[in-house]
């Protein structure tokens, strides 16, 4: 696994040097680049309480997950894997601490879900407050913000037809750094399969 990963991981995977320049077509304003979203592998449940709950993710089917964040541009090109975390880490926490807002700034900013409120440079849909509606810009807006995120969306279910993520996953839990980089190899084998069969 080392070594497939330091063969294909970084040719196939990769910020664009030229991403604050790239122009882009789509999203809400041309200098939204990036499109990031969390995923996860399904676990079976630890033996262990404190295992329990921090590997806790509702959505899984197990109940018990391992996290991990994948960004996009909108072309459906994965362009960084986050390394893998517990399944109960906020997705706001993975994103700070992956590096990526390293490279957000006015020009580059990235689109996300509502679990990602609270950084600047990173756009996401406008919350509802107590007491008050959405007035129709800030409907349109969160409509743009969704369509544009259903690239990211798609990149994650395709991720999901590859059975090690797709299924539960039977290693051992604690190596993170293994399922790092095998995270990070599957996504480099679907950047290589979306060159030859695009969404």
């Amino acid at each position: 696994m080392n070594i497939l990963h330091s063969c294909i991981y970084q040719q196939l995977v990769s910020l664009p040097a030229d991403i604050a320049s790239s122009v882009s077509k789509h999203g809400p304003e041309e200098h939204h680049k990036l499109i990031v979203d969390s995923t996860f592998i399904a676990i079976p449940e630890p033996h262990d309480s404190n295992q329990r709950k921090a590997y806790y993710h509702a959505k899984s089917s197990t109940n018990y997950a391992i996290k991990v964040q994948i960004a996009c541009d909108f072309n459906h090109h994965i362009v960084h894997v986050s390394e893998c975390y517990h399944g109960s880490v906020h997705d706001i926490t993975v994103l700070r601490q992956s590096g990526l807002l390293e490279y957000a700034e006015e020009s580059v900013q990235i689109i996300a879900d509502k679990g990602y409120i609270g950084e600047q440079y990173v756009i996401t849909p406008k919350k509802k407050q107590r007491g008050r509606e959405l007035t129709d810009d800030e409907k349109n807006f969160n409509r743009d913000i969704n369509s544009a995120r259903a690239a990211i969306e798609n990149i994650n279910q395709r991720l999901k037809t590859y059975a090690i993520l797709g299924s539960v996953y039977r290693g051992a839990v604690d190596d993170l750094d293994k399922i790092t980089k095998i995270i990070q190899v599957v996504a480099a084998l679907c950047n290589l399969n979306m060159t030859k069969h695009p969404i």
